[in-house]
């Protein structure tokens, strides 16, 4: 009878934890096969297409392959596909857009990506705005919420450096009103919005505003939208509507800029973007 092989005893790596030791087993042929593959095959791919960084860019790799250009070229195709409706969008009057329902929906969809790359750092993704920078949701419109007027301060921003910008610029009543007579017309002026005031300071400030103010924000606090002058009567304030925030309004004033996008955006995108603002609910 032939005697049965003794079991080969196999080798330990020589690790040990615990008492636990690690057979020195060969790695399975497939496993090793398909590594060697892998690796051959990241070979093939460093040497066609682009991999390794450089100081201007990139090694090309033999196929010349570039996913920049590819983006190039879808841009390119969704332009030509739409160049007839942004040509009708470029001639088209502000105000019978929403009368063609697939002009409206094109430039509402149009609209929502100039917004979105645009005017979401300042407006907020939703529009809604932030402190300093006007909500777009309300229906309080420091230069007009018409869809026309939304379109020229698009177009030629506030205090910008566009010739036809619309400028205007609140005076800082520090520099020549006392502290005493700013309390007083802050007091006042929120009086006029509905808040808390005192009242013998608000009766000193009526004479203050009145000598001071009125000229631009109305006699009756309702402003005045041929200069960009806020309605003091409303509950929205864009810089906020504790005494500290209108004092320090009145005290040094709040004079922001908003930028001119007519050098950056075509006629059709400025058109879109105010289509698509005016829709959002404020427009007027």
């Amino acid at each position: 009878m032939a005697k049965k092989p003794e079991k080969k005893e196999i080798e330990t790596t020589g690790h040990s934890w615990d008492g636990i030791e690690e057979y020195n087993n060969p790695l399975p042929r497939w496993w090793l096969w398909t590594f060697y593959a892998t690796i051959i095959w990241g070979i093939g791919y460093v040497i066609a297409y682009p991999a390794w960084p450089l100081i201007k860019g990139a090694t090309p790799g033999l196929l010349g392959y570039s996913t920049r250009q590819e983006v190039a070229r879808d841009i390119q195709t969704f332009k030509e596909k739409n160049a007839a409706i942004e040509e009708k969008l470029a001639q088209a009057d502000l105000t019978t857009i929403a009368d063609d329902p697939e002009l409206n929906s094109y430039a509402i969809n149009a609209g929502a990506a100039v917004f979105r790359t645009n005017c979401i750092q300042c407006h907020g993704a939703g529009a809604q705005g932030a402190k300093g920078f006007p909500n777009l949701l309300d229906d309080d419109w420091l230069w007009g919420g018409d869809i026309e007027s939304i379109a020229y301060t698009v177009r030629h921003g506030i205090r910008s450096r566009s010739d036809e910008t619309r400028y205007s610029e609140m005076p800082a009543f520090g520099e020549f009103l006392s502290d005493e007579e700013i309390d007083a017309v802050v007091q006042y002026v929120r009086s006029l919005g509905g808040l808390d005031y005192d009242a013998d300071l608000a009766k000193e400030g009526a004479t203050v505003f009145e000598d001071n103010c009125a000229s631009c924000h109305g006699e009756d606090g309702t402003g005045d939208r041929e200069q960009g002058a806020p309605n003091l009567t409303d509950a929205i304030w864009l810089f906020g509507d504790s005494v500290e925030d209108i004092t320090y309004t009145v005290k040094y004033a709040r004079n922001v800029e908003m930028p001119t996008w007519g050098d950056r955006l075509s006629d059709a995108q400025i058109k879109a973007v105010a289509t698509y603002v005016h829709q959002l609910g404020g427009g007027e």
